[in-house]
Formats: C-alpha cells, structure tokens, sequence
C-alpha cells in the first residue's frame, strides 16, 4: 500500500511554516492519542501516521528530501529493505517535550499534559553512516550491495538487574514546595537513564551499556534510479540499542562514479557520436553501447552536425516509479584538423560545387531550435 502525503496527512500546504506544521500536529496528536481513543486501532494507526510525518516536516534536511524525492528519498518506497526511521511508540511520545512542552507524556494523557511520566523507557541505538559508490550501470538497474560494518552490537553474557533508584519504574518523582503549594515533577533516573535497569555483568570489552565493536555483512538492496548525495535508510541496521534497547539505522550516502562515454542529465543519459564528414554526407549505420547493451541506429544521409537522436526508455528510471527517462545520441561532424596534399586537393575540388555551399531551410533547426526541442 502505497503511503499518503505527509502534508496531506498533517491538512497543510507544502509552503506551510514550521509553526503551522507543529500546530498541526498538536491537533492530530491531541485527536488520535491512545488514552483518548482506547482500543481504536484506527485511531492508534493516525496517530503514528501523524507522528511519522511530523518527524519528517519538522526536521529542515529530511523536508527537503522528502520534497525533492518524495517517499523514495526518505526510503519508504524503495524496496528491499528500506523504510522509514524506525519509530514507535516510545519515539513519538519523546516528541511531545517538544510540541507540548516538557511534562507531556505518553502515559496519563487524561490527568492533562503536565503529569504523570512514561515510565521506562527503551532506549534506540545511534545510527550509522556509509557511502556507497555506484556505478551507471548499477543506478540504471538497481543492485544489491554487500558491505562491511563495525557496530556496536550487544556483547554475550551481558546480565542486567532492576535499578535500585527508581525500582524499575525508570523516573524518579520530586516534591518540591512552592508558594502554590507543593509541585510533584517526574524526570528520568540518572542511575540508569529511564531503562529501569542496569548492567550487573558484562564481559571485558564491552562498554557501560553492555555493548562491543564488531563487524557485520550487511546487504543493501539499492532501488534504481537513486541520485549522486542521496540518501537511504535501512531499518534496524544501525548501532544496537543499550539494555535490549532498539538498534538504530544504516544511513547510506550513494556517491555516483562518473561513465567514461555516457552523462547523466536527471533520468536522461546523454552520449556523443562522432561521424566523419562522408558517413554524415551519404548517411550510414553505427553501433552504439548503451547501458542496456548495444543498439545500432542508422544516420540519414546528409544528417547535421549537432543533430540529437533520441532512444526512448533507455535512460535512467524514474526512482518514483514515474516512466523512465531516454537515450540522447547527440552528433558531431568530426572535422580533420590536418590532411594530406591529395584529401586538400579533393577538398578544394569539392569547394567549388554548388552542393557544399550552404544552404539552409526552415526544416534545418538551428542551435537554440534543438535546445528547445531537447528540453521539451
């Protein structure tokens, strides 16, 4: 199922400003939180809905992929294992400091958004970033990549126990007495940072958090289409969470390596095709290398310098899913720099007739016509 427009999602326009998207959000939060609507799972769906989206419009560099490449920059839609930052509910209530200001909880949602705190938390391992270089002909096909990573995963024979502060409960409560009358105000334990437990063995090498350096294969299925400076992220392939925690993600940076002969304009590749004068005159046929495999493609005779053929769906595809772009074979005249005393004989010969001197039509298009017919 395809996934629906985060601003359509959160009832704003693209332009809207960063205030519009929080209020908005606010208001979806407010309406579908699962206190409000118990054992509503349509409700509970609108509501990570909502959450996914914020997470998204709120932060400036995933907006701008996300505007630019619309799902498939953010990695829902590209397939073999991508997906979108892993969040749930813990995440989207960690939101709410932010868009409630700081006593609004996931828990006790009707005691009003300065009580009660969330209780234990799971913690989420940091991500992970790697660059990934690809070629033309990866981009062009998509490719399934094998990469080596050093990440923290959770060391064996690691035991934990319930924290001795907080019992567990992963707060700690604080009374204090104002001219209001006493103020009860929760926060996380700093014995164990909210997990409501600490580590009670752990072998050597592993760090406080039970976690150890270790390198893992990891496959990359990489959609076609993807863009030089993209990025794509994979669920649940990042650093492991601390004390069973949730792991974070692998970030991948695609860097394209330039073709040797073929140049990429958007989903269009574009190829120069080198004729000599006579192939150009009395018209021939040439083999060219695309992506794809070769193609032959005859020359008219009489064909102009700067004329562009076109090969339609033989470029890139559209990593969206619309259409895919196509093969632009610009020609060029090739001219000798220098010849020999019988070619410049012939060439004077050839000079004086009628034929070689030019005369163009309304059907012969000049520079800024095939620009514009490129372009269109």
């Amino acid at each position: 199922m395809s996934k629906r427009d985060y601003y359509e999602i959160l009832g704003v326009s693209k332009g809207a400003s960063e205030a519009e998207i929080k209020k908005a959000y606010r208001k979806m939060a407010i309406k579908y939180h699962p206190d409000k609507n118990p054992d509503d799972k349509t409700a509970e769906e609108k509501f990570k809905e909502a959450a996914e989206a914020y997470e998204v419009l709120s932060n400036p560099e995933k907006k701008q992929r996300y505007d630019q490449f619309g799902h498939a920059g953010m990695g829902g839609a590209a397939g073999g294992g991508f997906g979108g930052d892993g969040m749930n509910m813990d995440d989207i209530f960690s939101q709410f400091g932010d868009i409630f200001g700081g006593g609004f909880s996931g828990g006790g949602f009707g005691g009003g958004f300065g009580g009660g705190g969330r209780g234990r938390r799971v913690r989420k391992g940091s991500n992970l970033r790697v660059r990934v270089k690809l070629t033309l002909e990866d981009i062009v096909k998509g490719v399934e990549k094998k990469i080596k990573v050093n990440k923290l995963v959770n060391a064996e024979g690691v035991t934990t126990k319930t924290c001795s502060q907080c019992q567990g409960s992963g707060q700690v409560t604080r009374i204090a007495n104002t001219i209001l009358g006493q103020m009860q105000t929760s926060s996380p334990c700093p014995s164990c940072g909210g997990d409501g437990k600490t580590i009670d063995k752990k072998p050597a090498g592993a760090d406080a958090d039970g976690l150890i350096k270790k390198e893992e294969l990891i496959t990359i299925d990489i959609p076609a289409g993807v863009e030089d400076g993209m990025q794509l992220s994979v669920t649940g392939k990042g650093n492991a969470g601390p004390k069973d925690g949730i792991p974070g993600d692998l970030i991948v940076l695609v860097e394209e390596i330039p073709h040797d002969t073929i140049k990429r304009d958007g989903v269009n590749l574009l190829y120069d095709l080198y004729l000599n004068f006579v192939d150009a005159t009395l018209g021939t046929s040439v083999e060219i290398a695309t992506i794809g495999g070769k193609v032959k493609i005859k020359i008219d005779p009489g064909t102009q310098s700067g004329k562009v053929l076109r090969l339609k769906g033989k470029g890139i595809p559209n990593i969206q899913g619309y259409g895919t772009g196509d093969f632009l074979i610009y020609v060029n005249v090739w001219t000798p720099q220098q010849v020999s005393k019988e070619e410049k004989a012939a060439l004077e010969k050839l000079k004086k007739s009628e034929n070689f001197k030019p005369n163009p039509t309304s059907k012969d298009k000049g520079f800024f016509d095939r620009m514009k017919d490129y372009f269109n």
